[in-house]
């Protein structure tokens, strides 16, 4: 994705913060969009579309986490923490609540438009023409199957949103509650199923599965080799 189709709010309440961060992503290339707090931001979201967020955590009012946590519900949008906190469960919390990543305060700006390009690589979209292989198995996501051991398996809708979510990210570990979100499935037990199918469409050994596994306590993985 071209810099220039990306869209990105940044949630500062330090008018110092926001507008040199904004001069300096849009000499970049990028759209930028600015909220002084969470009540704007979240307005701000439920009208336009954004490719990524980059949230001051200390704010008065709703704070970066609590913002985070709301968004997240509804949306799988990026997020990247500011923060002026170093301590490690600081930053495990937020990751905890689905932010994608983190940068302590006072950082370079070209720091931060590193870790935007790393995202953006690491959420590339996928070309759904194309086949792709996990193993052996290869997927066809426009047909909706997967060819394994010369059997033609189908794959309905649910699986295919995950799949694609899961091929773009190789090696991202999944919770469940994201997983639900991405395939629109509300229950767990549910959720759990789904996966156990896909094993059984995607590996050799599906109760001792090498590619979809199981990262325990957490959720799932997809490996691709």
């Amino acid at each position: 994705m071209e810099n220039n189709k990306l869209h990105i709010l940044i949630v500062d309440d330090d008018n110092r913060i926001r507008d040199l961060l904004k001069e300096y992503l849009s000499d970049n290339g990028y759209l930028i969009s600015t909220s002084e707090n969470a009540e704007n931001a979240k307005l701000k979201v439920s009208y336009f579309k954004f490719d990524i967020i980059i949230l001051d955590v200390m704010m008065p009012g709703q704070d970066g986490y609590e913002l985070t946590k709301e968004i997240k519900k509804n949306n799988n949008i990026p997020i990247i923490l500011l923060t002026a906190k170093g301590e490690v469960e600081n930053r495990i919390r937020g990751l905890e609540l689905g932010a994608d990543d983190y940068i302590s305060k006072p950082f370079e700006p070209k720091e931060l438009l590193l870790r935007i390009k790393n995202i953006v690589k690491n959420n590339y979209k996928l070309d759904l023409n194309s086949s792709y292989f996990v193993g052996k198995a290869k997927i066809n996501l426009s047909k909706m199957n997967i060819i394994f051991k010369e059997k033609l398996r189908k794959i309905n809708m649910s699986e295919k949103k995950v799949l694609i979510e899961m091929l773009a990210n190789p090696g991202k570990t999944y919770t469940r509650n994201e997983i639900g979100k991405i395939s629109g499935i509300t229950q767990e037990r549910s959720i759990d199923v789904m996966i156990t199918r896909l094993r059984q469409k995607l590996e050799s050994n599906p109760k001792n599965p090498k590619y979809l596994q199981t990262i325990r306590g957490t959720g799932y993985v997809l490996w691709v080799e």
